[in-house]
C-alpha cells in the first residue's frame, strides 16, 4: 500500500518491480518520480520506470485495446490517482489499487466510469522490463551495464508461450520427417516386392498427409517467428536508442552518422541469430539426433563413417573463423565510411555544385566503392575455398556411404529398401550439418556485433545512477566560472582556458566578444554541458553545475547556437519541440518576440505548414527567427544566444533585439556576438583574447578606455584612432 496519498504513482511502480522479481525502496522510486507536494504526473512515473530499466509508452486509448496490451500496466484513475490493471478476463477488469488493502475487480461499465470518466478513451502507461532492469542490485567492478547473451535472452521472456509452441512444432515436424525413410523402405521392400499397388497407394497417401502436416507447421512457425522477431527487434533497437540518447553530447561529436547507423544495424544480426538461426538450429539439431540414431540402427559402420567425416568437415570450416572475423571488421569500417560519405554528399550537394567539385567528390566515392569491391573479392575468395573444401569432404562422405550400402545389398546384409532409406537419412543429415555451420557463422557475427555495441553500452551515461542530482535550480541564479581550465580532447590541443574566472550576474545581460577562436562559443558549450571542465568549477548560485540534473538545467535554458537545427516538422512543432499539445499563448508570444507574424501569415497552412526536409525551405534569417521563437517558448530562466541575429536584416534585427531586451528582463542572459548592435546595450561585456579575460565593463566604459574592445568595434562605430 502507498505510505501517503501522494505516493500512488511510486507505489504502483514498486508493486510492478516486485511482480518482476525486484525489491526497490519506495524512497528511491519517489526520488526518481520527482514526487512533489502535488503528487506526480504520468511523465514522472514514466521517467522513473525508465531510470530503473523499463521501456515505457504512454497512450490514450479505448477500452477494447486494453485486451491487446501487455499487463500489468498503470492506468489513470478518476483523473487524480494511479492504479495497476493486471488482468482482464470475461469482461472483468482486475485492479491493484495502492490506496486499498485488497485486490479488486470491476465490471466493464464500472471500470470505464473510473478510467475514462465521460470520454471514450482513457490513459494507460505500458511497461516492459529491459535487460537493464534485471541488473538492479547486481554488483560489478565498474557499475556499468554490459551486453551479454543472458541480457539478450531476457528479451524473449515475454514470449514463453510462443516459444513453447515453436518447440512443439519442431518436435512434431521432426517426428513427421522421421516417417519418410520408413515410407521409402516400405514401398520398395513390401509394395514393389509383393506387387501390391493398393499398399503403395496407401503409403503415398500417408506421404501426402505428412507433407501437408509439415507444410502447415512450417507456415505457423514462420508467423510465430515473425511476431517474435518484430517485437524483439523493436525492443533491442529501442534499448540501444535509449542508451545512445543518455550519452553526453560530446560523444556525438566523436562519432560519425555512418558509425552510429552501422552499430544500430548490428542489432539485426543479433536478433537474426537469436530468433531465426537459433530456432532453425534447434529444429536441425533435433533432426540430427533422431536421424543419427536411426542411421546407427540401420548400419553402425555407415554411422561411424558419417560421424568421422562430418567431424573433419567441421574442422575444415573452423579454420576460416579467424579470417572471417578480420574481414567482418574490415567490412564494418568500409561500410561506415561509405554510409557517412554518401550522407554527407547529399546533405552538402549545394556546396559541391557551387564549388564545381562534383567530379572530385564522385571520384572519392568511387575510391570507397573500390575498397568495398576489394573486400567483397577477399570475402568471396575465402568463401570459395571454404565451400570448395566442404563440398569435397561431403562428396567423399557420400561416395563412401553409397559404396558401403551398395556392398551391403550385394552381400544380402541389407535390403534395397534399406539402402534407399539410408540414402534418404544421409541426405536429411546433410542439411542439419550445413545449418550448424550457418549457426556457428551467425554466432560469430552476432558476437562481433555485441562487442561493437558494447563500446556504446560501456560508456558512462550523461547522468550517473550513482550520483544524486539537484532537481531544482537554486534561487540565486548568478553563474560563475571559478579557476576553470578546459582543453578539447585530442593530442596537441592547447588549453582553451587556464584558471579563468568569469561572473554572469543574475537577472542581467552579459555579452561576450572577441576574435574567432578566443573561446566565446566554448563558454556556452561548457554551460550547456557539452563538456566538463578539466579543473575548476561552474556554479549556479551556491550549487556546482555538475550536481544539477542535466534535464532540469536544460529545461531552464533557452538556447540559440550557430549549429542549431530545424526539424522536418510543422512551424508549431519546431517552436514547441517535444510537446504534443503546445500552449497557444506561449507560441503567440514566441512568434511576437521573434517577429515571425508576417512569415507565418504567408504560409498556406499557417502554424501547421511543414518546413525542413519534408516541407518548405527556410532562409538563414527565417531559420534564426524560428530558433529564437523556440528558445522564447520555453520561458527560460537562462537565455544563451550565440550569434543569434547575425543572419537578420537590419530592420528585423532592430525589432527582435528590442523584443529580446524586454523579454530578458529579470533573466540571466549570455550573448555571444560580433555585431555592436547586439552587445552595446548589455549590462556587462566580457572581452576575451586567446582564452583570457582582457577587459570587462559596459559599452560606454570600454569605449572610453580605447583598448581591446575599442579596436574590435571601431570599424562598426566608424571612429578614428
Amino acid at each position: 500500500m502507498q505510505i501517503d496519498e501522494m505516493d500512488c504513482g511510486a507505489t504502483c511502480l514498486r508493486t510492478i518491480f516486485k511482480f518482476y522479481g525486484k525489491q526497490v525502496s519506495i524512497q528511491k522510486i519517489r526520488d526518481a518520480c520527482q514526487t512533489t507536494k502535488g503528487g506526480v504526473n504520468l511523465l514522472g512515473v514514466s521517467s522513473a520506470a525508465e531510470s530503473f530499466g523499463f521501456r515505457t509508452f504512454g497512450i490514450k486509448t479505448e477500452v477494447d485495446q486494453l485486451e491487446k496490451v501487455q499487463l500489468p500496466s498503470i492506468v489513470h484513475w478518476n483523473q487524480n490517482h494511479f492504479v495497476i490493471l493486471y488482468k482482464i478476463r470475461k469482461n472483468k477488469f482486475y485492479v491493484s489499487d495502492p490506496g486499498s488493502s485488497t485486490l479488486t475487480h470491476y465490471p466493464r461499465d464500472e471500470f470505464l466510469e473510473s478510467w475514462c470518466s465521460k470520454e471514450k478513451e482513457g490513459i494507460v502507461l505500458l511497461l516492459n522490463p529491459s535487460p537493464n532492469f534485471y541488473n538492479i542490485g547486481k554488483e560489478n567492478d565498474d557499475k556499468k551495464t554490459f551486453l551479454n547473451w543472458r541480457n539478450f535472452i531476457t528479451y524473449f521472456s515475454n514470449y514463453k508461450s510462443l516459444i513453447n509452441q515453436l518447440l512443439i512444432g519442431v518436435a512434431i515436424g521432426s517426428v513427421l520427417q522421421l516417417l519418410a525413410p520408413f515410407f521409402t523402405q516400405a514401398i520398395i521392400d513390401i509394395g514393389i516386392k509383393s506387387n501390391n499397388l493398393d499398399f503403395i497407394n496407401l503409403i503415398l497417401l500417408g506421404q501426402i498427409m505428412v507433407f501437408l502436416g509439415s507444410t502447415t507447421i512450417a507456415f505457423v512457425r514462420s508467423w510465430i517467428l515473425l511476431h517474435i522477431n518484430t517485437r524483439v527487434s523493436i525492443s533491442i533497437l529501442s534499448d540501444l536508442l535509449t542508451k545512445i540518447m543518455k550519452l553526453p553530447i560530446s560523444f556525438f561529436e566523436l562519432k560519425t552518422h555512418g558509425d552510429l547507423m552501422k552499430r544500430m544495424e548490428d542489432q539485426k544480426r543479433i536478433e537474426s541469430f537469436l530468433t531465426s538461426s537459433t530456432i532453425n538450429t534447434v529444429f536441425s539439431f533435433t533432426n540430427f539426433v533422431i536421424f543419427s540414431a536411426l542411421l546407427s540402427f540401420y548400419d553402425l559402420k555407415i554411422f561411424w563413417v558419417f560421424i568421422i567425416l562430418s567431424f573433419i568437415y567441421f574442422a575444415w570450416v573452423s579454420l576460416f573463423m579467424k579470417k572471417r572475423r578480420e574481414l567482418d571488421n574490415k567490412r564494418f569500417d568500409i561500410e561506415t565510411e561509405d554510409k557517412t560519405y554518401t550522407v554527407e554528399m547529399f546533405q552538402k550537394i549545394n556546396d559541391i555544385k557551387f564549388t564545381n567539385s562534383e567530379k572530385q567528390k564522385r571520384w572519392h566515392w568511387e575510391t570507397i566503392q573500390t575498397k568495398l569491391f576489394k573486400y567483397k573479392t577477399l570475402n568471396l575468395n575465402l568463401s570459395q575455398i571454404q565451400s570448395g573444401g566442404s563440398a569435397a569432404i561431403n562428396q567423399i562422405k557420400y561416395i563412401i556411404i553409397i559404396y558401403l550400402s551398395a556392398k551391403g545389398v550385394l552381400n544380402n546384409e541389407i535390403t534395397l529398401g534399406t539402402m534407399m532409406a539410408i540414402q534418404y537419412i544421409v541426405g536429411s543429415l546433410s542439411n542439419p550439418l550445413e545449418q550448424f555451420i550457418v549457426f556457428i557463422q551467425s554466432y560469430q557475427d552476432a558476437k562481433i556485433s555485441i562487442e561493437r555495441l558494447n563500446e556504446i553500452y560501456e560508456m558512462d551515461d550523461e547522468e550517473s545512477n550513482e550520483q544524486q542530482y539537484y532537481k531544482e535550480i537554486p534561487d540565486n541564479q548568478s553563474i560563475r566560472f571559478k579557476s576553470l581550465s578546459f582543453k578539447y580532447i585530442g593530442a596537441g590541443f592547447k588549453p582553451v582556458f587556464s584558471n579563468i574566472n568569469l561572473n554572469f550576474p543574475e537577472g542581467k545581460t552579459t555579452a561576450i566578444v572577441g576574435v574567432s577562436g578566443s573561446g566565446k562559443t566554448t563558454i556556452l558549450k561548457l554551460l550547456l554541458r557539452y563538456y566538463n571542465p578539466n579543473s575548476g568549477e561552474i556554479t549556479i548560485g551556491d550549487k556546482n553545475l555538475n550536481n544539477i540534473s542535466h534535464k532540469v538545467w536544460r529545461e531552464s535554458c533557452g538556447v540559440v547556437l550557430q549549429d542549431s537545427e530545424i526539424f522536418a516538422d510543422t512551424i508549431s512543432g519546431n517552436i514547441a519541440v517535444g510537446e504534443e499539445n503546445p500552449n497557444q499563448e506561449k507560441i503567440n508570444e514566441a512568434i511576437r518576440v521573434a517577429n515571425l507574424q508576417d512569415y507565418i501569415s504567408q504560409q498556406p497552412f499557417g502554424l501547421h505548414s511543414k518546413i525542413g526536409v519534408t516541407g518548405k525551405g527556410l532562409s538563414q534569417g527565417q531559420k534564426q527567427r524560428l530558433l529564437i521563437a523556440r528558445a522564447v517558448y520555453k520561458n527560460p530562466s537562462f537565455l544563451f544566444l550565440d550569434e543569434a541575429t547575425n543572419s537578420l536584416d537590419a530592420k528585423n534585427e532592430k525589432i527582435i533585439i528590442e523584443n529580446l531586451e524586454k523579454f530578458a528582463l529579470k533573466r540571466t542572459v549570455i550573448v555571444v556576438a560580433h555585431r555592436l548592435s547586439t552587445v552595446k546595450n548589455a549590462d556587462n561585456i566580457l572581452v576575451l583574447d586567446k582564452g583570457e579575460l582582457v577587459e570587462e565593463g559596459n559599452h560606454e566604459y570600454l569605449i572610453s578606455q580605447k583598448g581591446y574592445y575599442f579596436d574590435l568595434v571601431k570599424n562598426q562605430l566608424e571612429l578614428g584612432n
